[in-house]
């Protein structure tokens, strides 16, 4: 690794609010952060109806694996899809598609139909459309930015989603209060103004894949990463690190059982738990990692799995909401460098099946996590399972410190810097 710091120059391009010169971005942003808003007020409003249903952990486990499923059947196929057809297309197709799911949601509510079955019915479509959307979302943002903006672009796009995660959850509480269906109502409206705004993205700069469907193409995005060491370690410590930290899931039974905070308490938890994740985005769209990204990285999961723990043995809501707090601050850390890594050092006709393979790890640490928070819960009891995630994230940090020496000594994220080191084929 190279120790010659990054000029001020440079590192003053990938501060501040560079990224919003460019149209397309903007109205990419935007669209982003109203799907992200919908998305998480729904779910927020599905996870509370499921827990009053129910009364269930495992219940609430199954909410989240029922979305992961179409992810593990489907990856492969939408990442393919990503590198061969126009990805702003497939991101409108695949909010239209979510729109769909909250007006059935909607309806469901609103006549006083609500079933767990229906219920989970809904979330496998709601899976599929995601599966297909993020590949698509992921790979684009490169096209839309020069690529000395694109730090800047990652760190403005990821703090975009974490401000609508923070308002998403925060105001659904509220809403569940007069009746879930206001929620999903809202979100409807949110969704069609998200799809309407992917169709004013302009750019047309995608490398679109013309190489034959094979399964050797298809496996590609498998193939480039495994000649990766930074690549598997990055995404890899997601999967273990989050898989195990899935205490988010839980929420409900903390604020209704624990807590006793009520369904405002529960909005107030997942909305603090995003406040951090906000508050840590924004920090790095104005200082962003210049040095050590690699070290940083595996001490913000570590940090990550210590506020699993507090917030895990906490009774007191405002310690909860502390540790709730600084668990987010430092996934948005993580995804930041993650997101840097993979994306920069993927070639652009490659970057939907690479995507599409970290969806899947993403995917598998937050909603099959869920899914093990959910059966550890009922196992064990709900405090001693996310106690027991805690240490487990921890333990994986230090792990992978140890066995992804790469990872560890990653120095900059300057995109010629990473091209010239990790395109090229790892021996």
């Amino acid at each position: 690794m190279s120790d010659t710091p990054e000029s001020e120059a440079t590192f003053k391009s990938k501060a501040g609010r560079v990224a919003f010169q460019h149209p397309d971005f903007r109205v990419f942003w935007l669209a982003r952060v109203l799907g992200v808003f919908a998305i998480d007020m729904q779910i927020t409003a599905v996870s509370w109806q499921v827990y009053q249903l129910t009364g269930k952990p495992l219940d609430l486990g199954l909410v989240g694996l029922t979305q992961f499923a179409p992810f593990f059947c489907l990856f492969l196929v939408a990442g393919t899809v990503a590198d061969r057809f126009q990805r702003k297309r497939i991101m409108s197709v695949c909010v239209s598609l979510q729109t769909v799911c909250a007006i059935a949601f909607f309806t469901m509510t609103a006549t006083g139909n609500s079933s767990f079955p229906i219920i989970l019915s809904i979330l496998v479509f709601l899976g599929i459309a995601r599966t297909f959307q993020s590949p698509a979302q992921q790979a684009i943002v490169p096209l839309l930015v020069p690529k000395e903006h694109f730090a800047n672009a990652v760190a403005w796009t990821s703090s975009g989603f974490q401000m609508a995660r923070i308002a998403g959850p925060g105001i659904a509480g509220i809403m569940i209060v007069a009746g879930e269906q206001w929620v999903y109502g809202t979100a409807v409206i949110l969704f069609f103004c998200s799809a309407a705004l992917t169709f004013l993205i302009k750019t047309n700069t995608q490398i679109i894949s013309t190489a034959p469907i094979t399964i050797e193409n298809i496996l590609a995005g498998f193939k480039f990463i495994m000649r990766r060491q930074i690549i598997i370690g990055a995404i890899g410590l997601d999967l273990f690190a989050v898989l195990l930290g899935g205490a988010t899931a839980l929420l409900p039974i903390y604020a209704t059982d624990i807590l006793n905070v009520g369904s405002a308490g529960f909005g107030a938890l997942r909305a603090t738990h995003m406040v951090g994740a906000f508050a840590g985005a924004l920090f790095l769209t104005q200082y962003p990692i210049r040095r050590h990204a690699g070290r940083t990285l595996l001490i913000a999961v570590a940090i990550f799995g210590l506020g699993i723990i507090v917030f895990g043995i906490s009774t007191l809501f405002w310690l909860s909401l502390g540790a709730l707090f600084v668990l987010g601050a430092a996934d948005s850390v993580s995804i930041f460098v993650r997101n840097n890594l993979v994306q920069i050092i993927t070639p652009d006709e490659m970057r939907g099946r690479v995507s599409a393979v970290s969806s899947v790890f993403v995917g598998a640490s937050n909603e099959v996590g869920e899914f093990e928070s959910g059966v550890t819960a009922e196992w064990w009891g709900v405090v001693p399972a996310v106690v027991v995630g805690g240490i487990g994230t921890i333990f994986i940090a230090g792990l992978f410190a140890k066995i992804f020496p790469q990872l560890r000594e990653v120095d900059s994220l300057d995109p010629d810097d990473l091209v010239r080191k990790y395109q090229k084929m790892e021996s």
